[in-house]
């Protein structure tokens, strides 16, 4: 794949976005076929308030009431500028776990160590492993598995 047709496929993306906004329409999908076993997918939403997800070229999604455990007051109305966020470093699809049925790379309230896989984020048909940057305990998980997210959405807040 070069990087032009990724160029591409990233602004294919926004537009789908800007699509739904400009409509307001609540989700688009389109796949785009490239040739024999080279497609790309993409579905593009907007989601509730009460659902933890990001999507591509939209403002953050907020996030639904967090478990009493891991509830702060001294938490940032936007999860991304709280210091312990982990951000999104790309435009893709997050898993949570290895594969369908498997166990959470992470959960809430669990101690990690610098470098520790948090989850999967695709992009391109390339499943990204996404580590940890720092040792700390996940206090909240922003993402649904299988969710679309953006380029610095916020992942998780470790602290």
């Amino acid at each position: 794949m070069t990087q032009s047709r990724n160029d591409a496929d990233v602004a294919f993306i926004k537009a789908l976005a800007e699509l739904l906004n400009d409509n307001d329409l609540s989700e688009l999908s389109v796949k785009r076929d490239y040739g024999e076993n080279d497609s790309l997918n993409v579905k593009v939403s907007k989601l509730s308030a009460q659902t933890v997800v990001q999507h591509v070229a939209a403002a953050p999604v907020a996030a639904a009431p967090a478990p009493a455990s891991a509830a702060k007051p001294d938490l940032p109305a936007d999860p991304a500028q709280h210091p312990g966020a982990v951000t999104s470093p790309m435009v893709g699809t997050a898993y949570l776990a290895a594969e369908p049925g498997a166990a959470n790379f992470v959960s809430v309230g669990m101690q990690v160590s610098e470098g520790d896989t948090l989850m999967i984020i695709e992009a391109m048909k390339t499943m990204n492993h996404i580590p940890a940057p720092r040792a700390g305990t996940v206090k909240r998980i922003l993402v649904t598995d299988g969710s679309p997210v953006e380029f610095g959405a916020p992942l998780m807040i470790i602290e």
